[in-house]
């Protein structure tokens, strides 16, 4: 059992992973406010209520902690620069590796990235992490900004991390739209998926301290390569938007 600090805890993915976690690990949860947070994943597990744009809200948060799984983010696509991106995607993050500089029990940190760091590319085309990133709106372009950030961090400062590029993620089945067209499909990512990503980015042994990976499930015509994540993590997706949805 790893003690493990999620940030924007109360969001989809973090509310997934919390169930997915809980019991599996010792859990430290942070987020501005968890009044809508389910209560049955309130026990057991650590709540800290503070805005992590704050340097100081980091002083001892990370004292003790082996994991971060780092999601606090604005997700909007259309959100402004310099109200909505510069604290939460920019000063957040950094905020985040200054201080993982100081915690002596850290051994790694799992960041949220998104797909919309490359999702530039044409439509046919297939995009790998090694690819240069393309990012298709502001948004992206903070998600280039983190991987850029973590591996500075983690071949200049020891700070070693893994990025996932995360697709269009589902909480569940019932968010698939039947009549979702083939680009819909290729981006899909299971939240079971997902859990199963992180479960082998926190046990993987890593050949180099930095690993950019593409998170979708096992779809019949994939939007983002996924090779480096199964050799590399052992990632064994199960579920596949083309059968769900009988489009193959």
């Amino acid at each position: 059992m790893s003690r493990i600090l999620i940030t924007g805890a109360t969001g989809t993915i973090g509310t997934n992973l919390t169930r997915h976690l809980k019991g599996k690990h010792d859990l430290v949860l942070v987020d501005i406010d968890f009044s809508s947070f389910p209560e049955d994943l309130k026990q057991g597990v650590e709540i800290i209520k503070d805005d992590l744009i704050e340097l100081e809200a980091w002083d001892g948060l990370l004292d003790d902690v082996e994991y971060v799984i780092q999601l606090a983010a604005n997700p909007d696509p259309d959100a402004d620069f310099y109200d909505e991106l510069v604290g939460l995607n920019y000063v957040l993050p950094q905020n985040l590796y200054k201080k993982a500089l100081e915690a002596s029990n850290l051994k790694r940190i799992i960041f949220a990235s998104s797909i919309h760091a490359s999702d530039a590319y044409p439509d046919n085309v297939q995009v790998k992490t090694t690819d240069q990133p393309r990012p298709d709106d502001l948004y992206g372009v903070s998600k280039v900004y983190i991987e850029a950030l973590a591996s500075y961090y983690a071949f200049n400062k020891g700070i070693e991390s893994i990025g996932i590029r995360i697709g269009d993620y589902k909480s569940d089945d019932s968010e698939l739209d039947p009549d979702s067209d083939f680009n819909g499909m290729a981006m899909y990512f299971s939240a079971r998926d997902m859990n199963h990503l992180i479960d082998r980015c926190l046990e993987a042994e890593l050949l180099e301290p930095y690993l950019l990976v593409n998170g979708i499930s096992n779809n019949t015509f994939p939007r983002l390569d996924i090779h480096s994540a199964k050799v590399k993590l052992g990632y064994e997706p199960q579920d596949n938007a083309f059968e769900k949805l009988n489009k193959l």
